[in-house]
């Protein structure tokens, strides 16, 4: 069996992950292409390039040779052609952060996809909170396959943490991670509230807007030991997530999370018994607690990874092969 996966982005966010997972997971019982259908255009001239993107996504129609193709939102504006199944992944659907332009943009592909979705022979979401909303929206045909990770990533001993806080001259106060370096996760709110607490504020990946945070273009593995070294880790997304990897990702480090629960997050941290913070408020208040108290950190910090540490590779991997076997 030949199965697409239809792409439109390259950036590195938990959503291309998440794709890149299928992809590994399928690829030991099928025929898997990863087909991207995205901007290839850097800064200014990829808003250039939106006709040539929609042109790109127009041709998947016909992917006649492959049996299944896996579609991301924004490429459900289109389905392939029977007798080919199609099947949509859908993370999260909020433009509420989004330029006007792109806001105007996201609009008009909302309502085309969610008029397809009814169409679609299956359609994937990763928390229950987008299947609730979808099915509000009159779609039926909804599975939940959450996140997953490697847990075996996650293992590192105190020499390793010790070396990656001297590397980053991290060594001499407590470290709150604030975020992805991105407006839309929080992370300049986060800072202007925190910056006065004696801690280490710091962000991660490609630092897409200025705040005096210590930000770290690091690797994963790097990026896990952060996580972990990191007292709290401050999860303040503007938006309504999907799910949030970051979060997850915190959990099984054991690192106490204090998140926005915006979207499928809540469901997330609600599991995992962590803080919920409705506003940025309290956001001081909240992290100073957990600061003065190791004990209630090391508490909530089991909690997160007891449960988190369920969202294993091969039950995703299972989800996955079933979901493909009753579709065909």
């Amino acid at each position: 069996m030949k199965i697409a996966i239809i792409n439109t982005t390259r950036k590195k966010y938990g959503g291309s992950a998440y794709e890149k997972m299928i992809k590994e997971v399928l690829s030991d019982k099928f025929d898997v292409e990863f087909i991207s259908a995205g901007v290839k255009g850097k800064s200014f001239l990829r808003y250039l390039e939106f006709p040539l993107v929609f042109l790109r996504i127009y041709k998947t129609k016909n992917l006649k040779d492959f049996n299944v193709v896996i579609r991301n939102y924004e490429s459900s504006i289109f389905l392939t052609k029977k007798p080919t199944k199609n099947i949509a992944l859908v993370h999260h659907i909020d433009s509420s952060t989004r330029s006007f332009l792109m806001k105007f943009v996201y609009d008009l592909i909302k309502k085309k996809v969610l008029k397809n979705l009814k169409e679609f022979n299956q359609v994937v979401v990763v928390s229950q909170y987008w299947k609730e909303y979808l099915n509000k929206k009159g779609i039926q045909n909804i599975a939940i396959i959450y996140n997953a990770f490697n847990l075996n990533d996650f293992q590192f001993d105190d020499k390793e943490l010790e070396e990656f806080k001297k590397k980053y001259n991290l060594t001499k106060k407590p470290i709150i991670y604030i975020g992805n370096c991105r407006k839309d996760k929080g992370v300049v709110e986060s800072y202007n509230i925190l910056k006065e607490l004696n801690v280490y504020l710091v962000t991660s990946g490609k630092q897409q807007v200025k705040i005096p945070a210590i930000n770290l273009e690091i690797g994963y593995k790097d990026y896990l030991k952060l996580l972990k070294v990191s007292s709290v880790a401050v999860i303040m997304s503007k938006f309504k997530e999907g799910w949030n990897r970051t979060a997850h990702e915190a959990m099984l480090c054991k690192t106490p999370v204090m998140g926005s629960a915006l979207g499928g997050m809540e469901e997330l941290l609600k599991g995992g018994k962590q803080i919920i913070c409705r506003n940025f408020d309290s956001l001081k208040e909240n992290v100073e607690y957990l600061l003065n108290n190791p004990g209630e950190r090391q508490k909530i910090g089991e909690n997160g990874y007891n449960f988190a540490k369920q969202f294993t590779i091969e039950k995703f991997k299972d989800d996955w092969i079933n979901l493909m076997k009753n579709l065909i």
